[in-house]
């Protein structure tokens, strides 16, 4: 049997469509092809991510957009390789679209989502956001889902529609450092100048804390029991900050000591009462 008739020997023959070995090479070369270029891309992207002309985020953001067009574009070729035609496809299940089409509107709505965020850049991987009072590291953006890993290195996978419809907070979007705050209150009659400088000479002893801008700190009220202050600072470290506070209040309440500053606590006095006897 010669080579072109093995070639375009029908396996598989159905109405006006059939499959022969010359059909399944095409897609094995289209396939090949379709990885090269995910792959040329990807080396391309890190390339520019490590010159410094991409950060990480948005790197990752080029690559699955291109990753997703190759492959609808492979899949569009492919169903012609084969001679089904698109359009005979979703003429013919048109009914069965609708219904599928209002059974995943959801799901849809999370590919939409997830193409706006790739686009748009607002939300990448390694940002630090904030999402219904859980804060966590960005971790992967896919076409309809999110990785994100809290600080206890939980992972929670978000549909792309809570990041785009939700109140998002990014603390890194577009900045390497947070501005951070501390609450402390102090006893009345305490020297407030000294407090203040104590305060501030905490926060700059600490090597996460920022020199510029310079840590500042503010006396915000007249308390019940104290008098109150608020320490700014800002930091790098903002994944988990938490350890940075808790060094800082530990300085605080050893400088405190040094110095004879008292933290007050609530008190309260109790009067009883006793009836007179008749």
């Amino acid at each position: 049997m010669p080579f072109q008739e093995i070639l375009n020997y029908q396996l598989i023959s159905f109405h006006e469509y059939s499959l022969t070995p010359l059909h399944l090479l095409e897609m094995v070369f289209l396939l090949l092809a379709s990885w090269i270029i995910i792959r040329i891309a990807n080396r391309i992207i890190k390339k520019r991510i490590s010159s410094g002309h991409f950060d990480k985020g948005r790197g990752h953001a080029f690559y699955q957009i291109i990753r997703y067009l190759v492959i609808i574009i492979t899949v569009l070729l492919g169903m012609d390789m084969v001679g089904l035609k698109l359009t005979i496809l979703l003429a013919g299940s048109a009914a069965l679209m609708v219904g599928v089409g209002l059974g995943l509107q959801q799901v849809f709505n999370d590919v939409v989502s997830g193409i706006l965020l790739l686009f748009e850049g607002t939300v990448a991987v390694g940002d630090i956001v904030e999402l219904n009072s859980i804060v966590g590291k960005v971790q992967k953006i896919s076409i309809r889902t999110s990785t994100i890993e809290t600080r206890d290195q939980i992972v929670i996978i978000v549909p792309n529609s809570k990041l785009v419809s939700d109140n998002v907070i990014n603390w890194s979007h577009n900045r390497e450092t947070t501005r951070f705050r501390i609450k402390v209150g102090v006893a009345y009659g305490s020297d407030v100048e000294l407090v203040m400088r104590l305060l501030k000479e905490a926060a700059t002893k600490h090597p996460e804390v920022m020199e510029e801008p310079e840590a500042k700190v503010r006396f915000i009220d007249f308390g019940e029991s104290s008098l109150d202050f608020e320490l700014l600072f800002f930091s790098k470290r903002m994944f988990d900050n938490e350890f940075v506070r808790s060094d800082i209040r530990v300085t605080i309440d050893q400088k405190f000591r040094a110095n004879h500053v008292t933290i007050p606590f609530p008190q309260r006095d109790i009067h009883f009462k006793t009836p007179i006897p008749s």
